[in-house]
């Protein structure tokens, strides 16, 4: 029986990861929920699974809920620190890190120094810590599994060949709900309305909003740099707005492997959870009795400079990653309250980071103090053309 603690479990990945708990409930059994303030939906998911442990990391909320909200069977413990325990605790096999932003770094750090597997969600702890976290892993022997449906597709794909062989990885993207759109229109038209209308994902505001900018794309090339010790320029991006082909890998021989599914998450989590085996599908498959029409494009880095700042950060390593990601969180908030335009998100981010101290070898603690200084620095930019 594989014991399982999910960390975000009242989010889009959470819930995905719970359906497919509940469609293998004679293998997979659920050790652990987390939530940050969102008790109710975390007693109701805990009133089906029974797990030994519920966590609210905000431990504001303890004055807020009932005494008898929680069922019997479950153990519901408050803060941070709490976050770390579950993730090391003996009782828990498999760690699936949900949690959205550089929030998610504490409970996946704790998971890999417990050597547990790590169903990597959370694409924020590679981005703002890679060096650190992937040496970490091959010091304990922790697995890393990629539940990104990019990053999964990678890592299958690179099962069919050598690594030695390998030429690069191409990372695809839906486009997002701008997709074709200029410069000068994202400039002119975009709303926050628009902005969360996404085309094909159901996801939460903010991982929303980074993928209409590419900035969510931008943040997988920097986790896909770590994950999979490329160097930068081993890494494109393509669009697709199908959403069909998740990803692909080129061999220096010319092949081409991809991994093609419907976009849907429990694909990629339910492998996660199940690697190397492959368990039957508890999510849709694709329906080979009618056509399909699979399109690829180049993206525009004009339009989306974001992107352009994910493969710089790629390149540059260090503490870039860890500015970037804060700078972008606070940015994106920013925009959702009205204070900043669409277009001033990837222009601040990029302020921020050409003038923060860089430092190619980094230390954990270092690391976590730009994450505050880049969150300052974000929420007080002001751009001299802003209107807002």
């Amino acid at each position: 029986m594989n014991r399982i603690a999910v960390l975000g479990a009242t989010g889009s990945i959470g819930t995905s990861c719970l359906d497919v708990i509940a469609a293998h409930g004679s293998r997979l059994q659920v050790a652990a929920l987390t939530a940050h303030a969102r008790w109710e939906s975390l007693a109701q998911q805990c009133h089906q699974f029974k797990p030994q442990f519920a966590v609210i990391s905000d431990p504001a909320v303890r004055a807020q809920m009932g005494g008898n909200a929680f069922p019997r069977e479950t153990e519901v413990l408050f803060g941070p620190d709490a976050l770390e325990r579950i993730s090391a605790h003996p009782d828990v096999d498999t760690v699936v890190c949900g949690i959205v932003g550089a929030a998610g770094l504490r409970g996946a750090w704790a998971a890999i120094e417990a050597k547990k597997r790590v169903a990597i969600a959370n694409k924020e702890t590679l981005v703002v810590a890679g060096p650190l976290v992937m040496d970490l892993a091959a010091r304990t022997g922790a697995d890393l599994i990629p539940v990104d449906s990019e990053h999964s597709a990678i890592f299958q794909a690179l099962l069919g060949g050598r690594r030695k062989d390998l030429k690069r990885i191409v990372l695809t993207a839906s486009g997002g709900p701008f997709r074709g759109w200029s410069k000068e229109r994202l400039e002119r038209d975009v709303t926050i309305e628009r902005a969360l209308a996404h085309p094909t994902w159901q996801m939460g505001p903010k991982i929303t909003v980074d993928s209409a900018s590419m900035m969510n794309k931008a943040l997988e090339v920097i986790e896909a740099r770590w994950l999979f010790d490329l160097e930068f320029d081993q890494i494109g991006v393509m669009i697709h707005p199908q959403s069909i082909v998740h990803s692909f890998v080129e061999f220096i021989d010319g092949s081409v492997l991809a991994q093609l599914s419907p976009p849907d998450m429990k694909l990629p989590i339910q492998y996660a959870l199940t690697y190397p085996e492959r368990w039957t599908a508890s999510g849709p498959s694709m329906n080979w009795a009618q056509s399909y029409q699979l399109e690829f494009f180049p993206p525009d880095l004009e339009a989306f400079p974001a992107l352009q700042l994910g493969f710089e950060v790629a390149r540059r390593g260090g503490t870039c990653g860890a500015v970037l990601n804060a700078g972008n969180e606070v940015a994106v908030q920013r925009f959702l309250d009205g204070s900043l335009k669409f277009t001033e998100i990837p222009q601040a981010c990029g302020d921020i980071l050409n003038g923060h101290n860089f430092d190619a070898q980094p230390s954990l603690s270092e690391l976590l103090r730009l994450d505050e200084w880049a969150r300052k620095e974000m929420q007080a930019w002001k751009s001299s053309q802003s209107t807002c």
